[in-house]
């Protein structure tokens, strides 16, 4: 079945609006897909929202033949991307968090302070980039961003635009990340809630807390991966008991081997599997929209969503339409998922609020 966990639009650093996005998963026979721009969920209501409007032009991407059954019933979820606190020995965490509630107030106070974040890193980046002769004024950076969340690719887009770099991949190579040579490097680190506060905020608006693309986790596994998947274990096992539920196991940039592996570890460690192509439109033209995944690959995930869109205790729970999503094959799969949740009592208090309904 196919399904994409992980996918960003305008709303935050992605080139493609919420509502096409939709409309792509809807004409390309997605079964679910959830939008999770970076720190905001501006998108979310013209994502969920959209209603197919009868043309199937945003079904294929440049240069791709897309030959599928449209699903117009395909599931939209809410989500959200946070870059949090890594932990010791670690550089990078990003955490996914699925089936959240736009407008609950914890989330949406906890969001206005990672943006604030985001502003002050990106005074600081200017600062940087007038520092070696290359002056950036904010106004025109906007016209990149269209209201939504300034990102490193509007400055790059800006770059690219003024003649100092001939791509994305360039801008970031050169100037706007860590590794960028000491004299054109004008990256700047930005402020990381912690795990226990993002893991709380998200769980408190109803959502799965999800690791994304657990090879970043450090920046020495980016080109051959984890050299120690026992270390990787251990401390996904420490997250789990701090309030992690779930691992992007399946990346689209992962090699084959590292699907498996962090697909084998999620079973051991009792997290969810999660798949995800981190999609960004022409930001990332090697990325494409959409992952192909067995379907009690993803049912406990899914059982996880429902849960907490729905709680088990509402009646009617049972028509949801598992069987429309994922048909009889997968009923095993999700008892595996209704188990994951029994486990732990009263679903580890992650979505208390929504069952007393």
């Amino acid at each position: 079945m196919r399904i994409d966990f992980h996918v960003h639009s305008t709303a935050s650093d992605g080139t493609v609006e919420p509502r096409q996005l939709a409309k792509r998963a809807m004409v390309r026979g997605f079964a679910a897909i959830a939008l999770t721009d970076h720190d905001n969920c501006d998108g979310i209501a013209d994502f969920c929202g959209y209603e197919y409007d009868g043309e199937d032009s945003a079904a294929a991407e440049p240069g791709e033949d897309v030959q599928c059954t449209p699903n117009f019933d395909a599931a939209r979820i809410a989500g959200v991307e946070l870059s949090i606190e890594p932990g010791e020995g670690f550089d990078r965490f990003h955490l996914l968090g699925l089936g959240v509630d736009p407008q609950n107030p914890r989330l949406k106070a906890f969001l206005k302070r990672i943006v604030d974040g985001r502003d002050s890193r990106n005074a600081a980046m200017l600062d940087n980039f007038r520092k070696i002769g290359i002056e950036i004024p904010m106004a025109e950076l906007g016209e990149y961003a269209k209201g939504e969340v300034l990102a490193r690719p509007h400055i790059a887009q800006w770059l690219i635009a003024h003649g100092h770099a001939a791509t994305i991949r360039e801008a970031f190579d050169k100037f706007l990340l860590e590794t960028s040579p000491a004299q054109t490097r004008c990256y700047e680190q930005r402020w990381h809630p912690s795990q226990e506060e993002a893991f709380a905020t998200v769980h408190e608006a109803g959502g799965i807390t999800v690791m994304a693309h657990p090879k970043y986790w450090r920046n020495a596994w980016r080109v051959a991966g984890p050299a120690d998947y026992a270390l990787v274990e251990r401390e996904l096992r420490r997250l789990k008991e701090a309030g992690l539920d779930g691992l992007e196991a399946v990346y689209q940039a992962n090699f084959p081997r590292e699907d498996v592996a962090f697909t084998i570890i999620a079973e051991r460690t009792g997290l969810l599997k999660s798949a995800g192509s981190d999609y960004h439109g022409a930001n990332k033209p090697s990325i494409r929209l959409g992952m192909n995944v067995e379907e009690f690959f993803i049912a406990p995930l899914m059982y996880g969503w429902a849960f907490a869109r729905h709680g088990l205790r509402r009646p009617g729970f049972r028509d949801y339409g598992l069987q429309r999503l994922f048909g009889q094959r997968t009923l095993a799969a999700w008892r595996r998922g209704r188990e994951f949740f029994a486990r732990r009592g009263d679903a580890r208090m992650v979505f208390r609020h929504r069952t007393d309904a």
